[in-house]
């Protein structure tokens, strides 16, 4: 029994563990914080770019072949309730001006970022002037990282002199596949074994607008027979915006309501290459097929209600 008893560590070297364990904790915390302040705000950006890309319509924003001016005083309304709007749903981002009407009813103090965005819209060049938070406003002293720590240190304090060496038996999970878009050289893949497929340039956005939609909306249907949503438009003409940036196409913007069939088709084909050894893990991503009456079928949705954001990986998004 003598050669099973426990000892404690010495008390300077107990205080420096402590603190160690302290300060990797709120390190740890911090880095969660920053994380997922940057994904608050990317994800911020986009949902008040497609707000006002879907108002647009209805903003008098002049037209230079025209030669017809801005509306000031309907883009300082306009401002001003978006602003509030975003103010009471707590969002980390402001609209500071739209086609350089900058709205004074707004302290953006602090809001020191500036993000301009630019995008057209009806034959209509829009820009816009975002603003956002820094990222170290979002920084702050996490007591649950300090209450985590006072729970695991004590662990650390003892120190068993007779431990025997043990052999840990390590069950190796086999990988799970994930759907890998990569704008930067327009391929699909499933993260486990190299098999990697090239899409052209529209079925390449529309797929990548998909993902992002049935992510965001898991609950709407996409009846084949139907336009695409204008919120999946957005996406894949911002996707196709991405490729133009990155030097894959010089060409106009594709219309993504035209042969709808073929687009699905030539998605689903990569699919069944890039998954043809994980069929089950498949049906996640796999826009589903029409039954019995084909691609006229009411009751028929191309939508991926079982997709989720852990699934997906975008790379040059």
């Amino acid at each position: 029994m003598g050669n099973n008893k426990i000892h404690f560590k010495p008390k300077h070297i107990i205080a420096l563990n402590a603190l160690a364990l302290l300060l990797v904790m709120q390190c740890v915390a911090l880095t969660a914080q920053y994380f997922s302040y940057q994904s608050s705000v990317h994800q911020a950006l986009d949902n008040v770019q497609q707000r006002i890309s879907l108002d647009s319509a209805f903003l008098d924003v002049g037209n230079k072949t025209l030669n017809t001016p801005v509306d000031q005083i309907a883009i300082y309304r306009y401002l001003r309730r978006l602003n509030g709007t975003l103010r009471q749903s707590d969002y980390p981002v402001r609209v500071s001006s739209i086609q350089g009407i900058k709205t004074e009813s707004d302290d953006f103090a602090l809001y020191p970022n500036t993000i301009p965005v630019t995008f057209i819209n009806a034959e209509q060049e829009f820009i816009v002037d975002l603003r956002s938070k820094t990222a170290s406003s979002a920084l702050t002293f996490s007591w649950s990282a300090f209450l985590a720590s006072l729970f695991v240190s004590p662990l650390f304090f003892i120190s068993n002199k007779t431990r025997k060496n043990r052999k840990a038996i390590e069950e190796v999970m086999p990988p799970t596949p994930k759907l890998i878009i990569n704008l930067e050289n327009k391929t699909i893949s499933n993260g486990v074994d190299d098999k990697m497929v090239t899409l052209q340039n529209k079925p390449l956005c529309f797929y990548t607008a998909l993902v992002k939609y049935c992510i965001e909306y898991p609950d709407n249907p996409l009846p084949p027979h139907k336009d695409v949503p204008p919120e999946l438009l957005i996406l894949a003409n911002k996707s196709f915006g991405r490729l133009i940036e990155l030097g894959h196409t010089k060409r106009k913007r594709p219309d993504f309501n035209a042969n709808l069939d073929k687009t699905l088709s030539e998605i689903r084909a990569a699919l069944d290459e890039v998954f043809s050894s994980y069929n089950e893990e498949k049906e996640n991503y796999y826009p589903p097929r029409a039954q019995g009456e084909g691609s006229r079928s009411k009751q028929h949705s191309y939508a991926l209600p079982l997709i989720k954001g852990e699934d997906i990986e975008i790379i040059g998004n």
